[in-house]
């Protein structure tokens, strides 16, 4: 079966000044070397990957101090040209914020306030008509509210269980408007029935793939790009008709960062 590929539009933030200098997740370790010119490279390999798919890619200016500024992702949520602004749960990363919030303003779209803790589309992923939306570690659930006001989008609450996987967009990804991937030990009994009901016919990722952040993936209905040593989910996605552009992010996984981490979707 063929996939449909939809243009994508892109922002992201070069690794300029990426570090690993504190610990807000259970990737993080200070102590461990980062080698910050391959974290550029490797970063500027997935940039180029989305220019030769023919998708729109803006960037926003890295600011010093802020190491963790190049995973966009976190930046906003962005629905049919609204901007849900966010609020990062810890101080660390509190300055990207209106980083973000400041460039969306600049350009032109209407932006909203966070008003809660919010990290993006860490934890906000547009499926079809839904938004998946995750808590546990990160965004609350009052933010989830708050984004259905905004977007006028169902909002489905899903609860991860498994602090490796703190973000919504390190235990699922949305392949098409039909189909996501996902983790399924990453999540509560609940929600597992519940992404049973939503999407039936669903990729069930390994764990070992997860563990490699195969599943920060990001795709355009057709081609998905997932580090390249998630050769299981690759194999899998593959067979159900995608075509797969393995990319190796290893300094930014250092993080806990994947493709999608340094991706956010601007839908205009």
């Amino acid at each position: 079966m063929t996939m449909d590929a939809t243009h994508r539009h892109y922002l992201m933030c070069r690794p300029t000044y990426f570090a690993v200098e504190y610990a807000i997740n259970p990737w993080m370790d200070p102590t461990a070397p980062v080698d910050a010119g391959l974290a550029i490279r490797q970063w500027e390999a997935l940039r180029g990957i989305y220019l030769d798919l023919g998708h729109t890619v803006d960037e926003i200016e890295p600011l010093p101090g802020l190491p963790d500024m190049v995973f966009a992702a976190n930046g906003a949520t962005v629905i049919d040209g609204n901007v849900l602004a966010v609020e990062f749960r810890d101080p660390q990363r509190a300055d990207e914020a209106p980083a973000y919030r400041d460039w969306f303003e600049r350009a032109g779209f209407e932006t909203h306030e966070a008003k809660y803790v919010n990290e993006g589309e860490g934890d906000m992923l547009l499926a079809g008509d839904f938004l998946l939306a995750g808590t546990g570690f990160r965004t609350v659930t009052a933010a989830h509210d708050r984004a259905q006001e905004i977007f006028g989008r169902p909002v489905i609450t899903l609860q991860l269980v498994d602090p490796r996987f703190y973000h919504l967009d390190t235990a699922l990804c949305v392949l098409d408007e039909r189909t996501v991937a996902y983790l399924p030990e990453a999540f509560s009994p609940g929600s597992q029935a519940v992404l049973r009901r939503l999407f039936p016919d669903a990729v069930l990722a390994a764990p070992a793939d997860a563990e490699v952040l195969g599943l920060n993936a990001v795709s355009d209905g057709r081609h998905v790009v997932l580090p390249s040593q998630a050769t299981g989910l690759a194999a899998a996605l593959r067979e159900r008709g995608y075509e797969t552009i393995g990319i190796d992010l290893s300094e930014l996984r250092k993080a806990g960062g994947g493709p999608k981490c340094c991706t956010l979707v601007v839908r205009k």
